[in-house]
């Protein structure tokens, strides 16, 4: 399918500069001050975060594709034939694409992504490489209740696709608010198939936070950036640092930005002072036993028929149903 093909089944709703400056000046108008972790996720962003998951200390991604190779016959199965696969947040597409490979007939491909450059570029590879499999990009916030379109093949069952560990960014009353939208949109007879990083020790999970070629700060200080390019705001980036450190109380990576010297910072007709050391959360990485998440998913009205794990149990990748 050619770009212009595809750009012709875009389904557009990225968010606007307005919902954007909204969020940005409720987060800085917090005590602690926050701001969504989406607004990571400009181009230059999305280029980031792949290059996060090339370097060393990041597990994840390695695991996670360790288990797919091991896994993906039964996990194919598992799924079924003529199956709609709807991705929450595509990424560059590589566990999408073997997926793809070993699925039974799927009807659709549906790619739900706030971004839309980063949208576009991975379904025009997945395009290429699977001719017979409709493509129906949506550019969108994945985490807001959205209509998606109909595929031109009727589907046997809806599977919503979250790889990663991007449902550990959320705390526990919104992924469980994200965990309860998927049900709604898988229908009675669908599934989900969700990335969950596992509990380990925390000196593995902070130095994949934490890597030494500095592509995580990178990564986190471009929010900024990305603020002052949509918004015309004046963050100084080099007046800020990134900080990610493991709590163990709440088992999870808290995610800070954190400012080296008093300064203000103006969005529109606003001024938000920082004394040195005052920071800004800008993300949860959660992580789980076995046990909590298939707690998490029972809240939202769903069980865990079936969870599959790298050779090491790093990482698990867990087949959801209605309860």
């Amino acid at each position: 399918m050619t770009p212009a093909a595809l750009a012709a089944q875009l389904h557009d709703l990225q968010p606007s500069a307005d919902d954007m400056l909204g969020d940005v000046l409720d987060g800085l108008s917090r005590q602690p001050r926050r701001l969504p972790s989406k607004y990571f996720y400009d181009a230059r962003g999305s280029r980031l975060f792949e290059r996060i998951c090339e370097q060393p200390e990041y597990y994840l991604t390695r695991a996670e594709l360790a288990l797919m190779q091991a896994h993906l016959p039964q996990i194919a199965d598992t799924l079924g034939p003529e199956a709609l696969l709807v991705e929450y947040g595509s990424g560059s597409g590589i566990k999408t694409r073997l997926l793809l490979q070993h699925l039974h007939a799927p009807v659709a491909y549906m790619p739900v992504e706030i971004s839309r450059s980063a949208l576009m570029t991975s379904v025009e590879g997945l395009a290429d490489d699977f001719p017979d499999i409709q493509m129906l990009p949506v550019c969108a916030d994945f985490t807001q209740p959205i209509t998606l379109p109909a595929p031109e093949r009727t589907q046997r069952r809806t599977v919503i696709y979250f790889p990663g560990s991007t449902i550990g960014n959320f705390e526990t009353s919104a992924a469980v608010r994200l965990l309860r939208q998927m049900r709604e949109e898988m229908g009675a007879g669908g599934a989900a198939l969700v990335g969950v990083d596992l509990l380990k020790d925390p000196a593995i999970i902070e130095a994949a936070y934490n890597d030494a070629a500095g592509v995580t700060a990178a990564f986190t200080l471009n929010m900024l950036a990305h603020i002052n390019r949509t918004l015309g705001a004046d963050f100084d980036v080099d007046g800020f640092a990134h900080r990610a450190r493991f709590n163990p109380q709440t088992e999870r990576i808290e995610t800070h930005i954190d400012s080296l010297r008093e300064q203000d910072v103006h969005i529109e007709d606003r001024t938000f002072h920082f004394d040195a050391g005052d920071s800004i959360l800008v993300e949860y990485s959660c992580k789980y036993s076995r046990a909590s998440f298939a707690r998490l998913a029972a809240e939202a009205g769903l069980r865990v028929a079936q969870v599959w794990t790298d050779p090491e149990d790093l990482f698990s990748l867990q087949y959801l149903e209605p309860a």
